[in-house]
């Protein structure tokens, strides 16, 4: 396997774990990146790099970043995006991922980058949902704000540095896994 496809792969599960946290972000980020010529899309996914996606992409990430914000309807929003989050991480990974055989690259993007995606959306769900339970709903901006941070600085290091990200999405699922571990109920 070439070191571009290593990086590519790197840099959809990085933009796939970002989707877990924000749907629309992290596509938002990568089509900006094509749109500058930072990362060159697989050629049936050169749409996102146009000015209309980014556009379209860009006030899209900002309609879901301040709806998040409001309590309650976040909560409704994560019924609807964790379904999202899956197909989102899918397609980021497929768009990305480079010179690999078409079943090894949809695999991956649904295997690594839906997964990764999913898992990580359904771990904030059920955080913000906590957060509504225990509070009524007033500390879940903060929660917004959260995990608003970790969708750009994760997508960040996925564009600017792919390998970092990876060992992001790691700390980050070995994260949620130790606390679902402690909140599981025992047996």
């Amino acid at each position: 396997m070439e070191p571009d496809t290593i990086i590519s792969i790197f840099l959809g599960i990085g933009l796939a774990a970002s989707v877990g946290f924000r749907v629309f972000l992290p596509l938002f980020a990568l089509s900006l990146s094509a749109y500058l010529g930072i990362w060159e899309l697989n050629d049936s996914w050169q749409w996102i790099g146009s000015l209309a996606a980014l556009v379209a992409l860009g006030v899209a990430t900002l309609v879901e970043i301040f709806a998040y914000f409001i309590p309650w309807v976040d909560n409704a929003l994560d019924s609807l995006a964790i379904p999202l989050a899956g197909i989102a991480g899918t397609a980021v990974m497929v768009s990305t991922v480079a010179d690999l055989d078409p079943v090894v690259t949809w695999s991956l993007a649904i295997i690594a980058g839906g997964g990764t995606a999913t898992a990580i959306k359904g771990a904030n769900a059920a955080g913000r949902l906590t957060s509504s339970a225990t509070t009524g709903g007033l500390a879940n901006p903060l929660v917004s704000t959260v995990e608003t941070g970790a969708a750009v600085a994760v997508s960040t290091a996925s564009i600017l540095v792919p390998p970092i990200a990876a060992i992001l999405v790691i700390v980050i699922l070995v994260f949620i896994f130790r606390i679902y571990r402690k909140l599981r109920p025992k047996a």
